[in-house]
Order: structure tokens, then C-alpha cells, then sequence
């Protein structure tokens, strides 16, 4: 901590173009601070591991704290980029961040809440619905994610699966993650009527209503359960743009919803869908597009311009999918909104 920051008790910043500001105290990161004073910043992890906070520092100094070069690379710092997921002021600062829109965010709550069911989609993936506090209202939006805080203050992020209309409880995807104390946890001794404790809602992947761009949904495993409360939340609304669902898989299998979109299909027009696959074998018989994901959709759209991207999933696939649309396929960077994914293990890495 240089002298200058330890004799200033918290330094401001304004994000731009939006204009919104707010106070970082001494020693907290940027993130942390403007989520708690409800600024919409994005962001993914919230461990340095993502890279989905990432955004240009327009004016001031940080420090950051320890983080993956996945997610910041010694060139993107050098160029003014912060992760402010760990950076921490050193002076004033102006961002650019154009995710950073309206006030009056929804407000972030800590609730008990019980599982009211469970049933595996697949080998590896479980599908568990929550029981909300019935004198409780939780506000979100379509493809924001909680945190279950364990017993040891260490903290476990989903994203809601399910549209807020279709509440009030709360569904959630949870793939296995051996090893994982969490997902150890609920493929093996969770049961029903158990009492977890959340926060929430976080994130800033929701469908941005006021424009009228057809949209690519663009999907990597478990990346489908906000995918699926987008779509979800389109259907209710009557938001009649054009969509096209991407969903990508090692294998068959591992689509473990294909059912459910093709019965989404069947009720809206403006859906389209294209399952890709990665690795199947022989024995999967699989005769439908292989690859991946992220490359299926530039095969199809090598022009981006007209569109907005939704990305959701493995950090790999949605940093790809950033990177070679806006160099290769002409996206507006301001209109491709992601959600990465982080498992257990990279939360515990160095």
C-alpha cells in the first residue's frame, strides 16, 4: 500500500459512459464496494479467475491481488485493463464500463432456503430446486446466479435456471465436480429438506430489453441453466426477436436438457436451436454438428455486426467466443454479455 493510499480513508469512481459513482474504502476491491453500494458492474467469479470483471481504467492507479493471467495477462494490464474483482484503489479512477446502466438495482439478500427436490439430468449433472422463505420477496433477473455460503464462509455460485415468473422457489444445474467439497456434497449425502444458506442475486448477464437485435445464446455445459431462464423469461415477456440457441457438450449425453428445448421449439417461432458436440464416439452415433461451439457459430454468422451475444459456461469457451467474434466476425465488443463458469477446482487454485 503506497503512503498516498494509506492517508486517504477511500477513493471515488465514476464509471463511464454512464456516469454512475461510488466510494471504494481503503483496502476493499472495486467490485466489492460497488456491489454494495448497488452499482450493476459485471462480473463472473468474483475470485480473479474469469476474467468476466475485466474492463478499461480510463484514469487513476490499483494494486491487484492475486489473480489467473487467464483472466488478466501482464499485456492487458500494461494497457490500463483491471480485473475489479482485485483491484484495490490507489488513487481516483474512471472506468469504461458499458454494461453499467440504471439505478436502482435489485437488492442482494442472505435467506435460508430448503431443497425441496432433486433428480439427476445426467451421470454428473443434478437438477435441485430450492424452497424460498415464504415471507421473503427474492427479486431477479433471468440469468443471474447465487452464492451458497458453505459452513466455513467459503462461498459456491449457480446461476437460477428458471424465469422469475416461475417462481417462487428456485432451480438450479450443479454438475460434479469430484473432489469438490460442494458438489461431493450434493452427489452424495444431500438430501431433500436440507437447509442451505444463500445470497443473492449477483451478476449482470440478463437480456438487455431495449433493443431489438436478434440474439445469439451461446451455451457450454452447465452454461445452459441461465440460458434456459432467458429463454424462459422471452416466452413470458412475448419478446418476439430472433434467437438462435448454441449449446455445446463433450458429448450427447451431456446436452442433458435436448428435450426441453425441443419442446421449446415447438411453441416459439423465433427460437432456433443447434447442439454441437466435441468429442462423441462412435458408440454415441452422433450425426449432428461436432467441434467447437464457439466456432459453429462463426461458421454460421461470419457477420456479427447486426447482433447481440449471450455467452454462458466455461471461462475457455466465453473468453474464445469474445475475442475471435469482435476481431473476426465484426461484434460490437458492448454487445457481447457473458456469465463464466468456474469450477471448484479453479476457485482453490493459486
Amino acid at each position: 500500500m503506497t503512503a498516498a493510499a494509506g492517508a486517504q480513508s477511500f477513493f471515488s469512481v465514476t464509471v463511464q459512459p454512464s456516469g454512475r459513482s461510488f466510494t471504494v474504502p481503503n483496502g476493499d476491491t472495486v467490485l466489492a464496494a460497488g456491489i454494495n453500494q448497488g452499482i450493476g458492474l459485471p462480473y463472473g467469479c468474483k475470485d480473479g479467475a474469469c476474467g468476466s470483471c475485466k474492463c478499461k481504467m480510463l484514469s487513476g492507479a490499483v494494486v491487484h491481488g492475486n489473480h489467473q493471467s487467464k483472466a488478466l495477462s501482464p499485456e492487458e494490464e500494461a494497457s490500463g485493463y483491471v480485473l475489479t474483482c482485485c483491484a484495490m484503489p490507489q488513487s481516483d479512477l474512471v472506468l469504461e464500463s458499458r454494461q453499467v446502466t440504471e439505478a436502482g438495482s435489485l437488492p442482494i439478500k442472505k435467506m435460508p432456503t430448503r431443497v425441496s427436490s432433486m433428480r439427476k439430468a445426467s451421470d454428473d449433472v443434478m437438477v435441485i430446486q430450492l424452497q424460498l422463505p415464504a415471507n421473503d420477496m427474492f427479486a431477479y433477473r433471468a440469468g443471474q446466479y447465487v452464492e451458497f455460503i458453505l459452513r466455513d464462509g467459503a462461498r459456491r455460485s449457480y446461476s437460477m435456471a428458471n424465469a422469475p415468473h416461475l417462481g417462487p422457489g428456485v432451480e438450479l444445474h450443479i454438475r460434479h465436480m469430484p473432489g469438490g467439497k460442494f458438489t461431493d456434497h450434493v452427489f452424495g449425502a444431500m438430501k431433500e429438506k436440507e437447509i442451505l444458506r444463500i445470497e443473492g442475486p449477483f451478476g449482470s448477464f440478463f437480456l438487455r430489453e431495449d433493443s431489438d437485435k436478434p440474439i445469439i445464446l451461446l451455451a457450454s455445459g452447465t452454461g445452459f441453466a441461465p440460458v434456459k431462464a432467458l429463454i424462459e423469461h422471452m416466452q413470458h415477456q412475448g419478446i418476439a426477436r430472433k434467437v438462435v440457441l448454441y449449446w455445446g457438450a463433450r458429448k450427447p449425453s451431456d446436452l442433458y436438457m435436448q428435450d426441453w428445448v425441443q419442446n421449446q421449439l415447438a411453441t416459439i417461432p423465433t427460437l432456433s436451436f443447434v447442439p454441437v458436440v466435441s468429442d462423441a464416439s462412435e458408440s454415441d452415433a452422433w450425426s449432428g454438428r461436432t467441434g467447437f461451439v464457439h466456432q459453429a457459430v462463426m461458421q454460421d454468422f461470419p457477420d456479427m455486426r447486426a447482433y447481440q451475444v449471450y455467452a454462458c459456461g466455461a471461462p475457455i469457451v466465453v473468453e474464445s467466443a469474445r475475442a475471435d467474434f469482435v476481431a473476426l466476425c465484426g461484434l460490437d465488443s458492448d454487445e457481447f454479455f457473458a456469465d463464466a463458469f468456474t469450477s471448484e477446482a479453479d476457485k482453490l487454485a493459486p
